[in-house]
């Protein structure tokens, strides 16, 4: 039986995008559907690339590897780091840094001095483990696979997509750059922050430059919670959640409207793709604080990868078979 091809839009959320390395490596083994395309922001274009990367050298089971060495490298790398959670939140086995004394200081000084005073050389832990894990080489001579990575315009506030035949490490670490923690990425006189804040991750990309109509979000941040937050922390994580939804919900509320035009015969199907639209996430997502997005104890990422893991096997299960026939999200509860 072929299989039955996908495109891919990933999310960022820091170290939740463990969440996705998880999904990225049940889809992989899966007998039942192939990867055409991929969208990615943060650390969803850092999967992307180093999917992209891996399957260059050796297809679907080198993905995989290469997958787990670029995540166990990044906690490794986080063992340096001065973010640790309180002896309080490892004996309650609680993943969040709330707790932490230096993430707490370092969270109000972030918000009252640049990251240009704080970090004058400019040094990013991300770029010697992406240049490590990513050969850029085989990612942009790649035709078997799309890649497309979002980083946002510091000047206009727009979505900058880079597709795969353009992309080396400015563009992943601009996909990437957090303007509390890092200086703009420049690239050809343009500044860049972090991609989520104008498209987390840009959908438009595979609908247009692909052949393949179902594509599935693997979604980390939720878009809804029954809850109203009422502690300054969760407010803040609140307004960060919705923020970095924004623009996925605006593309989502396009692509209905082109869906009741087309349904109403007001616009032609055979010249406008009917794409379908499918969604990877867990509920296990939900409890976890913004603050545990920077904590990469390998436990907490191979808890994550789990989740993401038995996600997307789940999907498969359950929806593989709205693959190339229809949605498989209703956005009009989405939306409404």
């Amino acid at each position: 039986m072929a299989k039955k091809k996908i495109n891919l839009a990933l999310q960022g959320g820091g170290a939740h995008g463990a969440f996705t390395w998880g999904v990225l490596a049940a889809l992989l083994e899966s007998d039942e559907v192939a990867i055409h395309g991929v969208s990615g922001t943060s650390a969803g274009a850092m999967n992307a690339a180093v999917l992209m990367s891996g399957y260059m050298r050796g297809g679907e089971r080198s993905a995989c590897q290469a997958l787990e060495a670029f995540w166990r490298e990044v906690s490794e790398a986080a063992a340096y780091s001065p973010f640790r959670r309180s002896a309080l939140d490892m004996l309650m086995g609680n993943w969040s840094l709330d707790g932490s004394p230096l993430y707490i200081a370092y969270d109000i000084a972030s918000r009252v001095v640049s990251p240009g005073l704080v970090n004058p050389l400019e040094l990013n832990p991300l770029e010697p483990i992406i240049r490590k894990h990513v050969d850029f080489d085989l990612l942009r001579s790649c035709t078997d696979l799309r890649l497309f990575v979002a980083a946002t315009n510091v000047r206009t506030g727009k979505v900058k997509v880079f597709p795969h035949t353009d992309i080396d490490v400015p563009e992943l670490l601009a996909s990437a750059c957090i303007p509390m923690m890092f200086t703009p990425i420049n690239i050809d006189g343009e500044s860049y922050w972090d991609g989520g804040f104008a498209g987390n991750p840009p959908l438009f990309p595979l609908f247009y430059d692909t052949d393949t109509d179902d594509t599935v979000i693997v979604q980390i941040n939720p878009i809804e919670r029954a809850e109203v937050p009422f502690t300054a922390r969760e407010i803040v994580n609140r307004v960060n959640e919705i923020t970095f939804n924004s623009s996925l919900l605006g593309e989502l509320r396009a692509v209905r409207f082109v869906k009741r035009l087309i349904a109403a015969g007001r616009l032609s199907a055979d010249e406008y793709s009917h794409v379908r639209l499918h969604r990877i996430s867990s509920d296990a997502l939900r409890p976890l604080s913004a603050s545990s997005k920077m904590n990469a104890e390998w436990p907490f990422l191979t808890h994550l990868y789990t989740i993401g893991h038995d996600a997307a096997s789940r999907w498969l299960d359950t929806h593989y078979e709205y693959i190339g026939v229809c949605d498989s999200i209703d956005l009009d509860a989405e939306l409404n």
